[in-house]
């Protein structure tokens, strides 16, 4: 049975990064978008589950929000460090391979955060059958979002059309990966917080320092552009809302 249910979001996952690969010509709208469902899962999604338990506090601070700091002032630090915003044209090489290493690594994450919540529906399972299918659909509801952004953001910082579709495809095997692999391995609960605290910082400094200023480049009517990223943040609360 959760095997059952991760193969529906493996193909939800494909949903969504195919829908991304499709609508090129729409690309401020699809940015913008990302951009919004983005903070709509780091607000909506990790911070609150990253809380949730009573994680331990370092110095006065929960662990988790400790880490989220932690990300978000490292990728802000390595982007300046290799001048990836300001390169000048005889650095175009190295420019380029940097950009398309951050867009790998966002990728990567989001396929690990996928095989985590393919753990989550086994875990569960484990526990008690319907708070499996409600952990299920929650997973299921939001893994279009997850395959949408995976796609999106691994092509925005230059890698080809083969790589992000092979990062969309490995987003869609992790849970059904991490439903099959739950009975082996048990991630303890404050590891998976501090985890979940990187993960926000990662994706929120993607979201407001690279997505959206690039998709308001690409496009020079804004409105659009803001309602695109508004609605994805409306949506992904609509989303969780349901799923609780």
């Amino acid at each position: 049975m959760p095997i059952m249910l991760s193969l529906a979001a493996f193909l939800m996952t494909l949903l969504g990064g195919l829908v991304a690969d499709r609508v090129k010509k729409r690309r401020h709208l699809v940015l913008g978008a990302a951009a919004g469902v983005m903070l709509g899962v780091v607000a909506f999604d990790l911070l609150p589950e990253s809380l949730a338990g009573s994680p331990p506090d370092v110095h006065g601070v929960p662990l988790p929000m400790l880490a989220f700091a932690a990300a978000f002032l490292g990728i802000h630090i390595v982007e300046r460090a290799m001048g990836m915003h300001t390169a000048h044209e005889g650095d175009y090489a190295a420019h380029h391979h940097a950009r398309t290493g951050v867009g790998l690594t966002a990728g990567s994450a989001l396929v690990v955060h996928s095989l985590l919540d393919g753990a989550a529906i086994g875990a569960a399972f484990q526990t008690d059958a319907s708070l499996a299918v409600a952990v299920a659909i929650g997973v299921i509801a939001h893994d279009f979002t997850d395959g949408f952004n995976t796609y999106t953001v691994t092509s925005l910082y230059g890698n080809a059309r083969r790589r992000a579709l092979t990062l969309l495809t490995l987003d869609a095997l992790a849970p059904v990966a991490g439903a099959t692999l739950t009975s082996l391995i048990a991630i303890p609960h404050v590891v998976l917080s501090a985890y979940l605290g990187l993960f926000s910082g990662f994706l929120l400094y993607l979201a407001t320092s690279d997505i959206l200023p690039e998709a308001h480049t690409s496009s020079r009517r804004p409105l659009p552009t803001l309602a695109a990223t508004v609605s994805g943040t409306l949506f992904m609360w609509v989303v969780i809302g349901l799923s609780d």
